[in-house]
């Protein structure tokens, strides 16, 4: 069937609101490329959004789906408990920052995580408030929602929203917001909104995903321990998208010299299958009771032991050192193009969680535009490219670490052609 006929049966069959950036349908896939139902050849520098840092259908991931399919799909964690759940908790907590007691319970997507981080953290301080902060995305579920700090497309419409929720300026240079303009925003929260002895957890990215990729200062995050610590709050790292190896360490929050009480985790955990994990302090993590978190879905065991492969993958191939890697060959390139390409305002980022934000020629003013037509011309060349940011005038790069070196080398040769128009 034709690409065309495909896309008029999405329109009749599916809603508007289930945006689709690709006009074509993927056929099948292999680590970091795509073949459309035309057969033609695409690379990947999406990954599913961040989903596939092992690449599409990994051996030892699809090895270990199929031989847990041989045994059994699904009991409900609940009702019929199974090892490897067990398993995989006892890895995360031991590979998870800090040296505290931890535990860990499974879910199914990032926002559930997120959600269950909320919970927990209610439970156990006995509070109602979170703080979150401007340009982060934490879901698309209410409280994902009234969490994430950009309105459009992911809120408007929707409310109303869960309440005793804040939001904070994320520190950002190249936008004006300094730490001392964040950590005065919180100080204003606690001023002029809410008493911080109501507050139950801060939120925040340690590289904002969806935002634009901006890394969170290593002084503003160890002011937000002291902040948390001053006040009894708790504080919560939304890893989903920065976690499992993409900014050259296995959580983002290595790079700090602060532990958070809590971690959410999804994306790369399972290699394209569903699954979500939250990660905490022992203590923090038992407040609320039997019966009080769990799924349907949650720690389904085709997804664990393709987690766990994963982990076994990231450690046996080096990909946390290879996330370093091709994230400065990645950089060298961007840079290599600044004084060719003046919309080019700023290169950042983490290990391979690279993003590089455009402006306007001789301007502060974003440009939006140049960053919609350069993901256009690689698409149209065989390359598929996010944007993200609050003025949506940012290209990120989420490519499997296992891409090959041929194939990363005809990526960069095609990004560059993007940009140059």
């Amino acid at each position: 069937m034709s690409q065309q006929q495909l896309m008029q049966r999405k329109a009749d069959a599916t809603p508007r609101g289930v945006g689709v950036m690709c006009g074509f349908f993927v056929d099948r896939a292999k680590n970091a490329e795509i073949w459309d139902v035309e057969g033609r050849r695409y690379i990947d520098f999406a990954g599913g959004i961040g989903v596939l840092n092992t690449g599409h259908l990994h051996d030892k991931v699809r090895q270990a789906v199929a031989e847990q399919l041989t045994r059994f799909s699904h009991t409900c964690y609940q009702v019929v408990p199974y090892e490897s759940y067990i398993e995989l908790a006892e890895k995360l907590n031991r590979l998870t920052p800090g040296q505290h007691a931890k535990k860990t319970a499974l879910f199914t997507t990032g926002a559930e995580a997120v959600e269950n981080a909320v919970k927990v953290a209610r439970a156990f301080t006995g509070r109602p408030g979170v703080i979150a902060f401007g340009g982060a995305f934490h879901g698309r579920t209410m409280m994902g929602m009234a969490l994430t700090g950009k309105v459009v497309p992911y809120k408007v419409g929707f409310g109303p929203f869960p309440g005793d929720i804040y939001h904070a300026p994320y520190p950002n240079a190249l936008h004006g917001v300094s730490v001392e303009d964040s950590i005065a925003g919180l100080e204003k929260l606690f001023k002029y909104d809410v008493d911080p002895s109501r507050i139950a957890a801060i939120i925040y990215e340690p590289v904002q995903g969806e935002g634009g990729f901006y890394v969170a200062p290593a002084e503003w995050v160890r002011k937000l321990r002291q902040l948390c610590d001053l006040h009894g709050i708790l504080l919560i790292a939304d890893e989903v998208q920065a976690g499992f190896a993409r900014t050259g360490k296995l959580f983002a929050s290595e790079h700090y010299d602060v532990q958070p009480d809590l971690i959410t985790m999804a994306k790369s955990l399972a290699g394209g299958f569903p699954l979500s994990a939250l990660t905490g302090r022992a203590e923090v993590m038992d407040a609320p009771a039997p019966g009080g978190l769990g799924g349907t879905y949650a720690g389904n065991p085709l997804s664990i032991a393709a987690a766990l492969a994963v982990i076994d993958a990231m450690a046996s191939e080096g990909l946390i050192e290879r996330a370093e890697t091709l994230g400065q060959l990645l950089k060298e390139k961007l840079h290599g193009l600044k004084k060719d390409v003046p919309q080019i305002a700023e290169i950042r980022g983490l290990g391979a969680m690279v993003a590089v934000e455009f402006n306007q020629p001789g301007s502060h003013a974003p440009d939006a535009e140049f960053a919609k037509a350069v993901q256009a011309r690689a698409l149209a060349d065989g390359l598929i490219l996010l944007t993200c940011g609050g003025y949506g005038n940012v290209l990120r790069f989420l490519f499997p670490l296992t891409i090959e070196d041929a194939v990363f080398d005809e990526a960069l040769g095609k990004l560059e052609k993007a940009l140059r128009g």
